[in-house]
């Protein structure tokens, strides 16, 4: 990897945003997924690639995917989520064309970048389908973008930045705001015609859990953003959920005097290892045993309804609700919603000189994030990696220009 002096924050203000720049060419970075029975245990191969975990065991956890016909929801949706970005970039007269790579399965990330460098693009602004900040949502993707940028040669060559995590952007919350206020709609409705007028209710706001190590080291801490940057003890993933769901209740008024809570799912992992809680079955059999007679369960943490939200959720939730008795109505994920797709793009042009958005918008206090990550932010505890946006990176720094 070639060497690069620089300034660890050269280009950034004192908010962590970068001054525009002129893009040539959008990535769109996603995690991938299965397209057939014979594509499953690869693809679990790479998700898990490092661990050691034999094919016996992913051939236990495959059953989702199997009974799918091998066949993960994501790529389709990607699909679906580019066509949509171009649209609306040429309805604004935009001239960036939209690359799609994933992390674990085809269209690689590596080939995505070679890919743009080929067509003639030296400086491209990745776009991803995680909107909060932790390992596995913000840095593992500016790791792999990183790691492609120096397994193709692209080095110096092919400069990538990132737009920021975009958890509070109102093109992520509006669609939220809108499936809560129906689905609160529909299940008073459903209530009502079993009799159940005025029965309790909960909004269940659901999230992949991850490792509570993650959690902790996720975004700027106590103990770690020596740049004067905020701090959240609890960490910013579980901080930037909080805040996002009460924005969204803030913007129903159906929901006053609904309680709420935020509940984990598709936990994996050694079983000795903590994660974060509650899954959201046990919050369910709780709510059951309390009196609950209806929950309305939101995927607050995905952007389209994948395999973690058509099994984990309309699968194995949705049974555990119908075996207590508990009426329930999930709220949809942004997916290609006008507004989210909208919000990608301004996203994109908050940071191009073109077309510019200066004003960042943000629903919580906690935003609008940074466009280079902190030092340190959402740190990989298994040992650094090469990375791009992020201030501690080692690869496709701030400041550095692409070779012509």
């Amino acid at each position: 990897m070639t060497a690069q002096a620089f300034h660890p924050l050269d280009g950034v203000d004192d908010n962590g945003r970068m001054a525009p720049k002129s893009y040539d060419a959008i990535v769109l970075a996603s995690f991938g997924g299965p397209e057939g029975q014979e594509d499953v245990i690869p693809f679990l191969r790479n998700v898990t690639r490092g661990r050691g975990i034999p094919d016996e065991r992913l051939e236990e956890v495959s059953h989702h995917y199997r009974a799918n016909g091998g066949i993960s929801p994501i790529n389709a949706q990607n699909r679906a989520l580019k066509a949509a970005m171009e649209a609306e970039l040429a309805n604004r007269g935009i001239d960036l064309p939209v690359f799609w790579g994933n992390r674990n399965w085809a269209p690689f990330i590596a080939d995505t970048l070679q890919e743009a460098y080929d067509a003639g693009h030296r400086r491209v602004l990745t776009v991803t389908t995680s909107a909060y900040s932790c390992y596995s949502s913000c840095r593992q993707y500016r790791e792999d973008l990183g790691m492609a940028l120096v397994e193709t040669g692209l080095d110096g060559k092919l400069e990538v930045d990132k737009v920021r995590q975009y958890f509070d952007h109102p093109g992520f919350v509006e669609p939220f705001v809108e499936g809560v206020t129906n689905g609160l709609s529909a299940l008073r409705q459903k209530l009502t015609d079993s009799g159940e007028t005025d029965a309790p209710i909960h909004i269940l706001f659901a999230t992949h859990s991850i490792p509570t190590g993650d959690a902790e080291a996720a975004g700027p801490r106590v103990n770690g953003a020596a740049d004067g940057g905020p701090a959240y003890a609890e960490g910013a993933y579980v901080a930037q959920h909080l805040a996002t769901a009460q924005a969204v209740l803030d913007r129903v008024p159906e929901s006053a005097g609904v309680d709420w809570s935020l509940v984990y799912q598709s936990r994996s992992g050694a079983p000795h290892v903590p994660w974060l809680e509650p899954d959201i079955n046990d919050a369910i059999k709780d709510l059951a045993a309390a009196g609950t007679k209806g929950v309305v369960i939101v995927p607050l943490g995905f952007v389209s309804d994948h395999m973690e939200v058509k099994w984990d959720l309309d699968t194995e939730a949705l049974e555990t609700c119908a075996d207590l008795g508990v009426l329930a109505e999930r709220v949809p994920t942004p997916g290609t919603h006008d507004k989210f797709v909208a919000g990608l793009i301004d996203l994109v042009c908050e940071r191009t000189v073109d077309n510019n958005i200066a004003d960042r918008p943000s629903a919580t206090k906690l935003g609008p994030w940074f466009d280079v990550c902190r030092p340190n932010c959402c740190a990989n505890r298994r040992g650094p990696k090469p990375t791009v946006a992020a201030a501690d990176s080692t690869v496709g720094l701030p400041g550095t220009a692409p070779a012509s």
